[in-house]
């Protein structure tokens, strides 16, 4: 049988969403028993962004999705389809991928959502790549959007420091030449999935006054098992990726991370020995924005310039599942 040559995938463009409004952590210092110095010691967050009344993740997702079009010159009748990865849709179903298709008018795409908490932006940068190696697609709108204020309990003090709202979006195609996806991988673990999650309004918890009442609805997590257990996990896992793409961790020239918390990125970048100077860090400026986080940040090191065209990038996140994944890409 005559070999078939996998299509090389690029990345055309990326683009970002954020609301306009601010909320500091002096401004949360007078919702909850809390203060800026202890937020800044424990997260490195000093504010986040905010979706106003009636601005759900799907107008987020669009306005991003529309900007890495934009940026890479491509209408959105030429995309085959749409990729969202989100833990705050719209709604349960239809998915915020279909809404993004029908808003943004890409008639010819297909859409869908996928849901692996804050590393669903990796599922989805993976899902899309390996459809454009097959030859099932040409171009590909990867979105990760969250309206994750929706989903927290502003009277939690230790959960609603951390979140924000926001979107983010990669355009892949295919391209000529080297593949622009040096490696890829994905993990989950069940067993701790008590870690995060957001437990009420579904099969397990139908929604009922019991439920509500006990804030069921809202984000729950177990911040210092997260923190040891990516500690633990993650260094590990990207040097065992490193040597399937045939590199040194050294040979990383940009790292960015899942922006959930400036302690967890220093460790981990202590444990591999590379200088923290490396990473791309937001997440003071939007808190953590789940599987918008590393689209972010990447949109954002390419647009000042501390991520340039030829470029090794590592992307790295981990969440609810417990998830983790990364990919090694070439600008």
């Amino acid at each position: 049988m005559k070999h078939r040559r996998c299509t090389p995938v690029v990345l055309l463009g990326t683009g970002m969403s954020v609301p306009d409004r601010i909320l500091t952590n002096k401004d949360l210092e007078k919702i909850v028993d809390t203060s800026d110095e202890w937020i800044l010691e424990r997260t490195g967050i000093s504010e986040r962004r905010i979706a106003p009344a009636g601005e759900v993740t799907s107008d987020l997702a669009a306005r991003a999705g529309m900007a890495a079009l934009d940026a890479a010159s491509v209408s959105p009748e030429e995309l085959d389809m749409i990729i969202v990865g989100t833990n705050s849709p719209d709604k349960l179903f239809p998915g915020v991928g279909p809404m993004v298709q029908s808003m943004i008018g890409a008639s010819r795409a297909g859409a869908c959502d996928v849901q692996a908490g804050c590393t669903g932006c990796v599922y989805a940068m993976m899902l899309a790549s390996s459809g454009i190696r097959a030859g099932f697609w040409k171009k590909v709108l990867v979105i990760g959007a969250e309206a994750l204020s929706r989903i927290v309990d502003w009277k939690d003090r230790n959960t609603c420091v951390l979140f924000g709202d926001g979107a983010g979006a990669a355009l892949l195609g295919a391209g000529e030449g080297e593949d622009g996806v040096l490696a890829a991988e994905v993990h989950a673990d069940g067993s701790l999935s008590d870690y995060i999650e957001l437990p009420g309004g579904l099969a397990a918890h139908p929604a009922t006054n019991e439920t509500v009442e006990q804030g069921l609805h809202f984000v729950k997590m177990k911040g210092n098992e997260v923190f040891k257990y990516v500690n633990r996990v993650i260094p590990p896992f990207v040097r065992d990726l490193c040597d399937h793409a045939g590199l040194e961790v050294g040979d990383i020239d940009a790292w960015i991370f899942h922006q959930a918390n400036h302690r967890i990125i220093e460790g981990v970048m202590r444990r591999l020995d590379v200088p923290l100077q490396k990473a791309v860090i937001n997440l003071q400026k939007y808190g953590n924005t789940s599987a918008a986080s590393v689209f972010l940040a990447l949109h954002e090191g390419l647009a000042e310039g501390r991520i340039t065209r030829g470029d090794r990038v590592m992307l790295v996140s981990f969440g609810a599942g417990m998830t983790y994944g990364a990919m090694i890409i070439r600008i």
